[in-house]
C-alpha cells in the first residue's frame, strides 16, 4: 500500500475535503438546511447524525442572551440605590456588574462568527474568533477592577457619608443572588460544550457575586461606626475583581497556544490503539477551535495490507475517536506501514 495515507471525518461522519487518496467531498449545507436538520428527529446513521456544534452555539446564545438580561436588571437596581447612596463599595459593584454583562457581547459574535462554514480562505470556520472574545473578556474584567480601586483610593482620600445602609445591604444582596444566578447558567453551559470565554465569563461573574455580599460587610461597617469601612471594602473588591482577571487569563491564555487536558490525548491514544489492525499510534495532536476539538494522529498497519484496507481501518479509528473522546469534532488519521515508514520519512525530510 500507499506509505501515506491521510484520513479525515467531522463529527457528523462525513469525509472531510482533502484526503490523501483523494475520495473526499465537502460540506455546501445552508444555515437553513442545518436549522431544519437540528430540529428533525435524529438517528446515529452517518446522514442523520445531530449538528452538535450548531445546537452548542445556539444553547451558549440563549445563555449569554438571558445572563445578560439578568445582569443589566440588577445593575441597574444597584444604579438607583447608588445615586440615592453614594457608597463607594456599591459603586464598585455596579460597574462591575455592567461591564460583567457587557462581555456577553463579544462572546455572542464570538458564537455567531463560529456558526459561518469554513471557507477558502478560512479553512478551518471561525471557531477560534471565540478566543480572541475570551480576551476581550478579560480585558474587561481588567479594565473594571482598575476603576473600581480608583474609585476606592478617590473615597479614602476623600471621605463622604454613606446614606441609606439597609438599601446599600439590600443591593449588594441582590448583587449576589443576580451573579450566582448568570454564574451558574455560563459555567454549566461553558463546561457543556467545551466554551473557554463563555467558562470565563461565568467565573468573572461568580467572582462578582462575592464581591456583592463584601457591599452588605461594608455597609454594616458603617452602621457600627466605621465611615472607611465602605470605601476599604471597595479596595478589597478591586484586588478581588483583578484575582479573576489573573485566573480568566490564565485560561484563555492556554487555549489561545492550544493546551489541551493530557487526559483527552491519553484517551486518544487509548482508543485509536485498540481498534483491530493498528499496530501502533504516534504523533497525536489535538486543539480546540471553538468549543469543538481537533485531533490528528498517526497509525502504523501491517505494511503488506492493500489501500483499502488501510482506508477502513483509518475509518474504524475515527469512528472510535468520535465515540470515545468528548467534544470531538473533526478527525485525521496518517496510516504508515509498520515497517519502512521511517526510510520514506527520511527521505521526504532530505528531499525537502
Amino acid at each position: 500500500m500507499a506509505d501515506r495515507h491521510h484520513h479525515h471525518r467531522d463529527r457528523e461522519g462525513h469525509p472531510g475535503r482533502a484526503h490523501g487518496h483523494g475520495h473526499g467531498h465537502g460540506h455546501g449545507a445552508t444555515l437553513r438546511a442545518r436549522l431544519l436538520h437540528a430540529f428533525t428527529p435524529h438517528s446515529h446513521d452517518t446522514a442523520d447524525r445531530f449538528d452538535s456544534a450548531l445546537e452548542s452555539s445556539g444553547l451558549a446564545m440563549r445563555t449569554l442572551v438571558w445572563s445578560l438580561l439578568a445582569l443589566m436588571a440588577t445593575a441597574a437596581a444597584q444604579a438607583a440605590v447608588v445615586a440615592a447612596t453614594g457608597s463607594v463599595a456599591l459603586l464598585g459593584d455596579t460597574v462591575h456588574n455592567f461591564a460583567d454583562a457587557l462581555t456577553a457581547v463579544p462572546v455572542g459574535i464570538a458564537l455567531l462568527l463560529g456558526r459561518r462554514a469554513a471557507s477558502r480562505r478560512f479553512t478551518y470556520g471561525l471557531g477560534r474568533a471565540e478566543d480572541l472574545a475570551g480576551v476581550v473578556v478579560v480585558v474587561l474584567i481588567a479594565a473594571s477592577a482598575v476603576l473600581a480601586g480608583y474609585e476606592a483610593l478617590h473615597r479614602l482620600a476623600d471621605p463622604r457619608p454613606v446614606q441609606h445602609l439597609w438599601a446599600v445591604a439590600a443591593a449588594g444582596v441582590i448583587g449576589f443572588a443576580g451573579n450566582e444566578l448568570v454564574a451558574r447558567w455560563r459555567i454549566r453551559v461553558g463546561r457543556r460544550i467545551g466554551s473557554a470565554a463563555l467558562v470565563a465569563d461565568g467565573a468573572h461573574a461568580r467572582a462578582d457575586g462575592f464581591t456583592s455580599l463584601a457591599v452588605v460587610g461594608g455597609a454594616a461597617g458603617v452602621a457600627l461606626g466605621f465611615p472607611a469601612a465602605d470605601p476599604l471594602v471597595g479596595l478589597a473588591m478591586a484586588v478581588a475583581i483583578a484575582f479573576v482577571a489573573y485566573g480568566a487569563a490564565k485560561r484563555v491564555g492556554a487555549r489561545l497556544l492550544d493546551a489541551v487536558d493530557p487526559a483527552e490525548v491519553e484517551m486518544c491514544e487509548t482508543a485509536a490503539a485498540a481498534v483491530p489492525g493498528v499496530s501502533g499510534v504516534s504523533e497525536v495532536r489535538m486543539r480546540w477551535i471553538g468549543h469543538t476539538l481537533r485531533a490528528e494522529l498517526s497509525v502504523a498497519v501491517e505494511a503488506g495490507l492493500s489501500v483499502a484496507r488501510g482506508h477502513g481501518i483509518a475509518h474504524e479509528v475515527e469512528r472510535a475517536l468520535m465515540a470515545t473522546v468528548p467534544r470531538l469534532g473533526a478527525a485525521t488519521v496518517h496510516v504508515e506501514p509498520d515497517t519502512g515508514a521511517e526510510t520514506a520519512h527520511r527521505g521526504l525530510a532530505h528531499h525537502g
